[in-house]
């Protein structure tokens, strides 16, 4: 490949990238699209790599209003740097899934949103697109295009902000992002439940989360549940306090701040996982069905963990694609897609027929990641 041609699939403007979209539209030839390229596996989408990663840069952040705008292609890690100076972070946790699928990208702000990806905070704070304010994007005809603003009243009629998170550019490329930010906790500690399988996590999950007690962690693996709770120093031992009586007849265990980020940055980046060729599924769940799914999937010959107090369930291990969705439907298999089928599950004929009218709309070529969501 060219010097020229590599310029050319990593634009460094708007502009720039809306012209590459045209001209493949015109030809209907197809691009893979990415930012860091770390999300999820894309080696087996047709076409030519087509990157964000230079069109970076924070347009604006408003600490004092708790609004941030980037371009796609800023590294989250910068953005997570720049949040902390001001006593501030995304409140969902974006994971890093660097160590569980390998390569040496950078994850963006935009890879972020294209992926709605979230971590353990999710059970209280919700998902990237709970927090998401507007964007800005190419479609797949090459038009440039804007939704939302910088505060939630700027969002009328149809949000497609909301539409285009977690549509993993097969609607769109992202180009900028409008998020909300939330003050980081002052404190925080984790309750360690261990002994237990993932019925009894699933119990606790269920009796914790029910409390006002403002859990912002419910995870399991390896026999041990773990809770977590952070927030000002006097809210925190009084909530510990609660929670240990709620639960004395169990063996706790207390983790101190720095145990509790160290533990909860390894769980939300499925780092136990790491180190192993095996295909890793993201399988999502009600929580009450968890034990059983949790369960069958074990008996494929691989581990589990549990996540967002039962509603996400890891599974890494052996296991042929239909036997993997036979067993848990709504499962994407995030490493090793390429080798064993398509990342994303099959979808139903009435969301098939959704997903193929907007893709006409916003992608009437489909010429943006073809194929990546079975669509």
């Amino acid at each position: 490949m060219t010097t020229d041609a590599i310029s050319r699939l990593a634009p460094a403007t708007e502009d720039e990238l809306g012209g590459i979209v045209a001209e493949h539209f015109a030809s209907g030839q197809p691009l893979r699209i990415a930012g860091g390229g770390t999300r999820v596996q894309t080696g087996h989408v047709a076409g030519e790599l087509l990157t964000t990663r230079a069109i970076s840069g924070v347009v604006t952040y408003e600490p004092g209003e708790m609004t941030l705008i980037a371009r796609a292609g800023t590294p989250l890690q910068e953005i997570e740097a720049m949040l902390a100076s001001e006593g501030q972070a995304l409140a969902f946790e974006p994971p890093d899934l660097r160590r569980v699928l390998g390569g040496d990208g950078l994850p963006t702000i935009g890879g972020m949103v294209a992926a709605n990806a979230s971590g353990p905070r999710r059970v209280m704070a919700g998902a990237c697109r709970d927090h998401l304010l507007g964007v800005r994007f190419v479609d797949g005809q090459g038009r440039i295009l804007k939704n939302g603003g910088r505060v939630m009243k700027n969002v009328t009629g149809l949000d497609l902000s909301k539409l285009l998170c977690g549509s993993f550019g097969t609607l769109g490329v992202l180009t900028e992002v409008a998020m909300k930010t939330l003050p980081h906790a002052q404190a925080r500690a984790t309750l360690a439940f261990p002994g237990v399988d993932e019925a009894a996590a699933l119990r606790i999950f269920a009796s914790a989360l029910a409390t006002p007690f403002e859990i912002s962690g419910a995870a399991f693996h390896d026999g041990t549940a773990w809770l977590r709770i952070e927030g000002l120093p006097p809210q925190l031992a009084y909530r510990q306090k609660r929670l240990q009586d709620l639960f004395s007849g169990h063996e706790i265990g207390i983790l101190d701040a720095d145990a509790t980020v160290s533990l909860w940055r390894d769980l939300r980046d499925v780092t136990h996982f790491a180190g192993t060729d095996a295909p890793l599924w993201r399988v999502l769940v009600k929580p009450s069905d968890a034990p059983v799914i949790a369960g069958a999937l074990r008996r494929l010959g691989g581990q589990v963990s549990l996540d967002w107090g039962g509603g996400l369930i890891w599974y890494c291990g052996p296991g042929e694609v239909a036997a993997v969705r036979a067993i848990a439907p709504h499962s994407v298999l995030v490493r090793h897609a390429g080798q064993n089928g398509l990342a994303f599950p099959p979808q139903s004929e009435p969301v098939a027929r959704l997903s193929q009218g907007l893709r006409r709309k916003f992608d009437p070529a489909g010429i943006l990641n073809p194929g990546l969501m079975g669509v």
